[in-house]
């Protein structure tokens, strides 16, 4: 079968993948808990420059941003109707694409969470702390960042990218040596939003905290216990809400650079939050203070 052509009914097309593509899911990061870094999908290795986006949602938004990072379709024959506009671009830039059986593209993906559809695609451009300030509105104008220090879980990457995207969130720090990336996985429960915020890592901590100040943002740590009462501080429109993984947390450093800390009050039952639940939560009170509360001024 052609590259460009499906075919309809019970005829598949011969699998075109032949080397394994099941690779051994890396190694937990040193301050997630074993049981936050348990993934259920394996990540199949890609070349440089490439990855493969699963998940509906995740694919429609990759390809309403930048169609002309697509390479390659993989679906279902039921998602055919639904992605014929794909399927025409794909046609008009002689691209392939090919009608698939659902264990298929489980192999392909490395995940039963695939939604009948995986998308070839090359990586989003990388973008520096400095390109990133440098898109940002001046201050005081409001603007939104996030640290992330020790976590590795992508699926928590997927789901704070998601929240990230709905409260308007500019772009995501982590640090070079993290083994966090946006992959196939975080893409899918991101359900669109790695799309809209990019990732950014930083070579140094205190250099970019100094960057980021000359821009005129106040640093906040996000602690489980021991930081003023989120609900009855004041957070400035122009914030960096740095987070850390379950367990041992943020590095120490990070702590004390900051420029004040927060935690989330509750009734004390659980040690702490998971970390996407976090930031949902101090995320929305940051939205609710911008739009809806007279404390900004």
């Amino acid at each position: 079968m052609s590259e460009n052509k499906w075919k309809s009914g019970k005829n598949t097309p011969i699998s075109p993948w032949k080397q394994r593509t099941d690779a051994p899911a890396r190694a937990p990061a040193p301050r997630e808990t074993a049981a936050e870094h348990a993934e259920t999908e394996s990540r199949p290795q890609r070349p440089s420059g490439e990855m493969r986006l699963y998940g509906i949602n995740a694919c429609l938004a990759a390809f309403a941003r930048r169609p002309g990072q697509l390479r390659k379709v993989y679906l279902l024959e039921s998602r055919i109707a639904e992605l014929k506009p794909v399927l025409a671009w794909c046609v008009k830039h002689r691209l392939g694409y090919r009608v698939v059986e659902s264990a298929d593209l489980d192999k392909l993906t490395g995940s039963r969470h695939h939604e009948g559809i995986c998308f070839e695609m090359l990586r989003p451009p990388a973008l520096s702390l400095e390109g990133l300030l440098a898109a940002q509105p001046r201050a005081p104008a409001p603007s939104l960042l996030i640290w992330l220090d020790g976590v590795g879980n992508p699926h928590n990457l997927g789901a704070l990218l998601r929240s990230a995207a709905h409260f308007g969130v500019a772009g995501v720090i982590v640090p070079a040596t993290s083994s966090l990336d946006l992959s196939g996985a975080a893409a899918r429960v991101a359900e669109g939003g790695a799309e809209v915020v990019p990732l950014v890592r930083i070579e140094d901590d205190m250099l970019a905290f100094a960057s980021l100040r000359a821009a005129g943002y106040r640093i906040t740590a996000t602690l489980p216990r021991g930081g003023e009462d989120l609900y009855a501080t004041r957070l400035e429109p122009r914030k960096v809400l740095v987070f850390g993984a379950e367990g041992e947390g943020m590095s120490k450093s990070l702590v004390e650079a900051a420029d004040h800390k927060v935690s989330i009050p509750g009734s004390g039952i659980v040690e702490s939050l998971n970390i996407s639940v976090s930031a949902a939560v101090v995320l929305g009170e940051y939205w609710r203070q911008l739009h809806a509360s007279p404390m900004r001024r």
